[in-house]
C-alpha cells in the first residue's frame, strides 16, 4: 500500500533534535528526507551512551539514530557558495525545507523563507526555533531546556513546594515541538493539495511549552495568577499525591474526583472506619483537614512494598500507578503490546531495540525500523540528482 507521504520530497536542515526528529516522522510516513549535515557530523551523532555516563559499548548513539531513521545524509560545509547552491539546488526538487538554524544564517546561506517561496511559491517553509519569528528573541539560540523548559515557566511550575526547579531530560520539549511541527506541515501539504500554493509553518520552543503546560497557563492568562505548586504533604486533593512505600519506592494515586473515589479507596484499603471520619467527608474536608489524611495515608502505604501494593491493586477500581523507573517501564509489556518499541538492523550497531514512532495507523504501519544513515553516505548520489556536474562534486569533496 502505498505511504501516505510517497512522492514527498524534504530537505532537512538541522541539528540536535527537535527538527531532525519532525524530519524522521515524515520519512515514517513515507516522504524522501535528505539531511543535510556539516562535514564532521553534528555532536549529536557523536553522542555515545558512555559519554552519557551509561557503561556500555554500544558503537552509535541511538538517540540520534532515532531522531534520524531512514533519511538520506549529504554532508557540506555551507560556508562555500558551490555548496550553497548545491542546497538550493536540492530544495528546488523539494516540497519541504525543514530547518532550525538561525534566520541571520538562512539570510547568509541564500536559504531564507521570503527568498526561497519567491523562487518556488508551492514550497512549503518549516521552520524550528527557540521563541518564534518575530519578538525580541527571535534570533536568540535556543535549546528545549531554555526555551520550553525554562523560560515558559514549566521548570518553576514542574517542583513541589520548596524544592528547587527540576532538570529537564534530553530532547523532551524538542520532542513535543517535532510533534506541533509535523501536524503544521501535514496541514500545509493538504492547503497546497487545493491551490497548489506553499506556505511558512512556524513552530517555537516557547510556544509549545506554554502550550504543553496549558492547564496552568490559561488559567495563568485568565486570572493573572499562577496555580500554586503542588505540596505533597498539604495537597488540595490528598487523593490526588505521591505516596512512599515500604521499600522506599513510590506510588501515583490521581483521583482527580475525590468525591467519587473517596468510597472506593477506603474500602480498597480495608479501612472503612475513615468514611466516618467527619474531617473527611467530602473533598472541602479534605483539603482542608489534608495534612492529616496525608499522614494517614502515608502510614498506610509505608506497609507494603510498591510490588506489594501492585499485586493488591490489581483488580480494583481506583486510578494509580506505580512510579516505576526507566529500565521498568521499557520492560513492561504494556509499551510493547501497545506498539511502542520496534527493532533496527544496523550495519554497525547490529540489531537493537528502539522507540517507534508514536503515531499508529491502521492503513500505514509505521514501524520506524530503518536505520540512520552513515555521515555522508548518499552525498554523490544526491548532487548528481541536484543538477551538480562531476568537477562540482570533486570540489565539495575537498
Amino acid at each position: 500500500m502505498t505511504a501516505p507521504l510517497d512522492g514527498i520530497r524534504v530537505v532537512e536542515l538541522a541539528s540536535f533534535v527537535a527538527a531532525p526528529s519532525a524530519g524522521a516522522l515524515l520519512a515514517d510516513l513515507g516522504a524522501e528526507v535528505v539531511k543535510v549535515e556539516i562535514p564532521q557530523g553534528e555532536i549529536y551523532r557523536h553522542s555515545l551512551p558512555r559519554l552519557a555516563g551509561i557503561r556500555h559499548d554500544f558503537p552509535e548513539a541511538p538517540q540520534f539514530q532515532m531522531d534520524n531513521r531512514g533519511k538520506q545524509s549529504l554532508t557540506l560545509n555551507l560556508t562555500r557558495a558551490v555548496a550553497q547552491r548545491a542546497v538550493r539546488a536540492l530544495v528546488a526538487r523539494a516540497d519541504i525545507f525543514l530547518t532550525n538554524m538561525l534566520p541571520h544564517r538562512l539570510a547568509r546561506y541564500g536559504l531564507d523563507p521570503d527568498r526561497l517561496r519567491a523562487d518556488r511559491p508551492d514550497l512549503i517553509v518549516g521552520i524550528l526555533s527557540g521563541y518564534g519569528r518575530s519578538g525580541p528573541d527571535k534570533t536568540r539560540a535556543s535549546f528545549d531546556y531554555t526555551a520550553y523548559w525554562a523560560r515558559s515557566g514549566m521548570m518553576d511550575q514542574m517542583r513541589d513546594a520548596g524544592s528547587p526547579p527540576t532538570f529537564l531530560r534530553p530532547g523532551v520539549g524538542d520532542h513535543a515541538a517535532a510533534l506541533s511541527l509535523v501536524t503544521g506541515l501535514l496541514a500545509a501539504l493538504r492547503m497546497r493539495d487545493r491551490d497548489g500554493e506553499g506556505q511558512v509553518v512556524d513552530v517555537s520552543l516557547l510556544h509549545t511549552g506554554l502550550y504543553i503546560l496549558g492547564n496552568d497557563s490559561s488559567q495563568a492568562l485568565a486570572t493573572g495568577e499562577a496555580p500554586p505548586a503542588h505540596d505533597r504533604r498539604r495537597p488540595r486533593n490528598p487523593l490526588w499525591n505521591q505516596y512512599e512505600t515500604a521499600d522506599g519506592r513510590w506510588l501515583f494515586l490521581v483521583m482527580i474526583e475525590s468525591d467519587r473515589y473517596w468510597e472506593p479507596l477506603c474500602r480498597t484499603l480495608e479501612r472503612p472506619d475513615l468514611l466516618a471520619d467527619a474531617r473527611f467527608a467530602d473533598a472541602r474536608g479534605r483539603y482542608r483537614h489534608s495534612a492529616e489524611l496525608v499522614e494517614i495515608l502515608g502510614e498506610i502505604f509505608r506497609t507494603r512494598s510498591l510490588a506489594a501494593w501492585d499485586a493488591f491493586f490489581a483488580d480494583q477500581s481506583i486510578i494509580w500507578a506505580p512510579v516505576l523507573t526507566l529500565r521498568e517501564a521499557i520492560a513492561h509489556p504494556q509499551p510493547e503490546a501497545a506498539g511502542a518499541f520496534t527493532e533496527v538492523d544496523h550495519p554497525v550497531a547490529g540489531r537493537y531495540r528502539t522507540i517507534a514512532p508514536p503515531v499508529r495507523l491502521s492503513r500505514h504501519e509505521m514501524r520506524g525500523e530503518r536505520a540512520a544513515p552513515a555521515l555522508g553516505e548518499h552525498t554523490a548520489a544526491l548532487l548528481r540528482s541536484a543538477g551538480l556536474t562531476e568537477e562540482e562534486i570533486d570540489e565539495l569533496a575537498r
